[in-house]
């Protein structure tokens, strides 16, 4: 009689065993996709400004939610490993010229040039001068897609190949692109500017190339001339605090750390007769075989900065390399308007990052800082359940947040430059405006549309407070 029983709790037993491993299953999928998360409109930090004003008003996407993918677009893993992995879904092919410029160094810089396909909103020629991440180029599918949308809206797009990074073009001298370096960047703008001379300026960074981009715009307020503004997707800003976190397991930091380090690594191998070659005498002397060596058995990206990639430019130490090369320093020296946009689920930028552009757009009336929860690293998919649309939410944001740029016109132009210059004070460095920060802002083209009926310009040169 008690084997009969026994017999009959068993299948009861087996029962509450599979619906313990289905709760436990459904719990990890719950919390791995990040289902419970909420869906609500980026965070914005900025200050009270007419610019700022403005930019709510005439932008929409700033102030409505981000709505991912149903299933998996609540988690920052899958949007990034979904833009790391295809880049883009049905990505377009567009067309453009690749040019070529020749370093003081001998390097080969190269660019790809895209041609507008339809006429610009205000029938003005506007140029987008775009930095791709680390180690991308023109040929990458986020990149494609971002352009042939740029394309269609108007827009000259010159997209920079990072030196070494293209698999078809060899370097011709022993130096590849490094966190910071804002060589040939630059080379490619004054190309720009010399060879469309009546161009304006739309300057795009994504990941490492936001961190080159507000570099080489603090770095001379030259290089802030014709510059409409600048948009920086998902950098991490100070690659000496970020060097601590890549180290970390957390949010599987030390695993994105590793694949990125693999990744550096095989490029670096493909050139390494150029960069390692002894009949090489343009070689840094610092660079030498046991550096190929540590090379082979490299995990991270902070060994290889530290035995191969600062050596090109012959800082002493890692730390130097970092400091000198981020965009930190740099940063409050930029007078445009300024969009730094990050992703709160980032699994590449740690939180603590996120104080610098925080702390910036608090001081600072020409930036605005913008932190949707989610979006990973450089995905920000949008669709109903499960399949993404080929546009991101990234894409429509720069490329909406231009279009209203620059369609400042009339009476709410007036009112911006009138807001801008209220009490004799610049809104970008909050100073006399005998100072000359002051004449820069108004010779960017954005701001001094009707500049002229105000008397701005000899109100910056000294003369009497505009009505």
């Amino acid at each position: 009689m008690s084997a009969i029983l026994e017999t009959s709790e068993l299948p009861a037993v087996f029962d509450g065993v599979k619906l313990a491993a289905v709760a436990a299953v459904l719990y990890v999928i719950v919390r791995c996709l990040n289902l419970k998360s909420p869906t609500a409109p980026p965070e914005l930090i900025y200050q009270d400004s007419a610019l700022a004003r403005f930019l709510l008003k005439s932008c929409p996407l700033l102030t409505k939610e981000y709505i991912p993918p149903l299933i998996w677009g609540k988690s920052g893993h899958i949007q990034t490993a979904l833009y790391g992995k295809m880049g883009r879904v049905r990505s377009p092919h567009p067309y453009g010229l690749r040019k070529y410029l020749t370093m003081p160094d001998g390097a080969t810089a190269t660019f790809d040039l895209f041609e507008p396909r339809s006429e610009h909103c205000t029938a003005d020629d506007v140029t987008m001068v775009i930095c791709p991440g680390i180690a991308n180029h023109s040929e990458k599918q986020y990149i494609r897609t971002f352009v042939d949308y740029a394309q269609k809206n108007g827009y000259r797009c010159a997209v920079l190949n990072h030196l070494g990074a293209l698999p078809n073009i060899e370097l011709t001298s022993p130096r590849m692109f490094t966190y910071g370096c804002t060589w040939e960047f630059g080379a490619m703008v004054n190309y720009i500017k010399k060879t469309y001379p009546q161009t304006q300026l739309v300057v795009v960074g994504f990941s490492l190339g936001g961190n080159i981009v507000c570099k080489y715009l603090g770095e001379s307020q030259a290089n802030q001339e014709r510059v409409l503004c600048c948009v920086s997707v998902c950098q991490g800003y100070s690659a000496l605090r970020a060097q601590e976190t890549f180290m970390q397991w957390d949010h599987c930091r030390r695993f994105y750390n590793f694949l990125m380090a693999d990744n550096m690594k095989k490029i670096i191998l493909s050139h390494r007769q150029v960069l390692f070659g002894d009949n090489n005498m343009k070689k840094p002397q610092s660079l030498s075989d046991a550096d190929l060596g540590k090379l082979y058995t490299a995990t991270s990206l902070m060994q290889i900065d530290d035995n191969v990639m600062r050596k090109f430019h012959g800082y002493s130490s890692l730390k130097e390399y970092y400091e000198e090369e981020s965009c930190l320093q740099y940063l409050h020296r930029i007078y445009v308007p300024l969009l730094l946009v990050n992703a709160a689920d980032d699994p590449l930028v740690h939180e603590s990052l996120l104080s610098i552009p925080r702390a910036l757009s608090e001081k600072r009336e020409n930036v605005m800082h913008v932190l949707p929860l989610h979006g990973g690293h450089l995905g920000f998919f949008e669709g109903s359940v499960l399949f993404p649309e080929p546009l991101t939410w990234m894409d429509k944001l720069v490329l909406g947040d231009m279009v209203t740029r620059q369609a400042l016109k009339g009476r709410e132009t007036a009112a911006l430059l009138r807001g801008i210059f209220k009490g004799g004070r610049c809104v970008s460095c909050a100073r006399c405006v005998q100072h000359r920060e002051v004449s820069l802002v108004v010779r960017n083209p954005l701001l001094r549309a009707v500049a002229g009926k105000h008397d701005i310009l000899k109100y910056v040169r000294g003369g009497s407070k505009p009505d």
